[in-house]
């Protein structure tokens, strides 16, 4: 990725302005590789430096990619002047002033959400031509029957007349309540709810699962975040047919 100025990349990664960084070198509140950093022109590697910022240790790297397993009541936006947002959880030494959720998850649902600042990736996972598939598991009130499932499997036409690309659908039941695991590789409004109404039942619950190849980390809390390793990056862009199925309660 090459060599950055350290007070550019404190005001990229800290949201502060670069008059302000170079204040926070002076004031001795920056730290690189454990000793206290100097200069505001110092070049740092952001792949290996590890640089510090009042005792918070900042992710430098050129561009971000987090898993988040999102939870209810938190909207997939950048800002909203009323409702909490999925940049508002994170926390703050993850945080970056051009950071954003690569997709979006409906304020009622949970589960696997990408936030990034690598715009071009982002555009790979959400455009339908990329073929990225999306897996979603869903409560339902009624079960799919065998002509709802062939009819997502077709592709379906909603009500509105939005056209829908054909889905992979499995159901199988959790506890005595019906279920589905659900794959799609778009992300029109609502479309897993508005499709499943289309064949007759009513999604109680979303919970994103997998994007590509990558699956939520189980060890990740509701409203919990991470880095993503490089493998789980490149995970994301390819074909989940390629994998085993994945096993359903």
């Amino acid at each position: 990725m090459g060599l950055k100025r350290l007070d550019k990349l404190i005001a990229l990664h800290c949201n502060v302005s670069r008059k302000e960084a170079r204040q926070l070198i002076k004031d001795a509140a920056v730290t690189v590789n454990g000793q206290r950093a100097m200069r505001a022109e110092e070049l740092i590697d952001t792949e290996t430096d590890d640089v510090s910022v009042k005792g918070f240790n900042f992710t430098m790297r050129e561009h971000l990619y987090l898993m988040l397993n999102k939870p209810q009541g938190v909207i997939s936006a950048t800002t909203d002047p009323t409702k909490a947002t999925v940049l508002d959880i994170l926390p703050e030494s993850l945080r970056r002033r051009s950071l954003f959720p690569a997709g979006r998850l409906d304020r009622d649902s949970t589960g696997l959400l990408i936030i990034t600042d690598d715009g071009a990736f982002a555009h790979r996972i959400m455009s339908p031509a990329h073929h990225v598939y999306k897996t979603y598991e869903v409560t339902l009130s009624d079960p799919l029957d065998a002509a709802g499932v062939a009819a997502l499997e077709a592709g379906i036409r909603l009500a509105d007349g939005t056209d829908c690309l054909p889905a992979k659908v499995k159901t199988f039941t959790c506890e005595g309540t019906p279920c589905a695991e659900i794959r799609i590789r778009e992300g029109k409004y609502h479309q897993v709810k508005r499709m499943v109404a289309a064949v007759g039942s009513h999604v109680e619950h979303l919970h994103r699962t997998q994007i590509g190849r990558l699956r939520l980390d189980p060890a990740l809390a509701l409203g919990d975040c991470r880095p993503m390793t490089d493998a789980e990056v490149a995970a994301v862009l390819e074909d989940p047919a390629e994998e085993a199925e994945p096993q359903l309660p």
